[in-house]
């Protein structure tokens, strides 16, 4: 069996878990409810306020290393929902270079990365945004979410605009992030 497997998953206060025939765990909280399913090889079973994951040895369909790696994979998934859903995930992006600029209508994100052009994003329902300007400071965009994936998804493809680049530390960076300085040609020449 995995490590991670293993621990059982306490469920909070104010927050529903329920497993379904289909091996669908459902959670349902203050912040949202999501649903993932479970390969029928890992059976999922809620104990006094706990959800605990064990593997089938009945199910062949997979061999044990498979069901290993399952029964890991699931008990994260479903410890993030239960996370997400009480707590919530927020991800803090930050725009460092001359004249970079986010501003936002609703869930519509408008970049102004230093390209010819402004890039629009439209975000999911499910993503609260914010974004941050304020004098002598980096703008700030702080993103939302009880979907840990989907969060982090959003914070890539927004990272894709303009990556961090290490010759002037220009680009999108998560807040706190250290980007390794190269030096340039100068340095190499003498």
């Amino acid at each position: 069996m995995s490590r991670i497997g293993k621990l059982p998953i306490s469920i909070p206060a104010g927050v529903t878990v329920s497993v379904n025939d289909d091996n669908v765990v459902s959670v349902k909280g203050p912040k949202g409810e999501m649903s993932q399913a479970v390969h029928p090889s890992i059976k999922v079973e809620i104990v006094d306020s706990e959800i605990v994951f064990t593997i089938d040895e009945q199910n062949d369909s997979v061999e044990m290393k498979q069901k290993q790696a399952f029964h890991g994979l699931y008990r994260s998934l479903v410890h993030n929902m239960v996370v997400g859903v009480s707590e919530g995930y927020v991800k803090k992006l930050e725009l460092v270079g001359v004249g970079f600029r986010a501003s936002n209508q609703g869930n519509l994100i408008e970049f102004a990365l230093g390209y010819t052009h402004n890039i629009f994003l439209q975000l999911p329902k499910e993503i609260k945004v914010e974004t941050k300007s304020e004098r002598n400071q980096n703008p700030l965009i702080i993103l939302e979410s009880c979907d840990k994936q989907l969060l982090g998804q959003v914070c890539a493809k927004i990272r894709s605009f303009r990556k961090p680049e290490p010759y002037k530390g220009k680009g999108v960076l998560f807040v706190g992030e250290q980007i390794r300085r190269k030096s340039g040609k100068s340095a190499g020449a003498k």
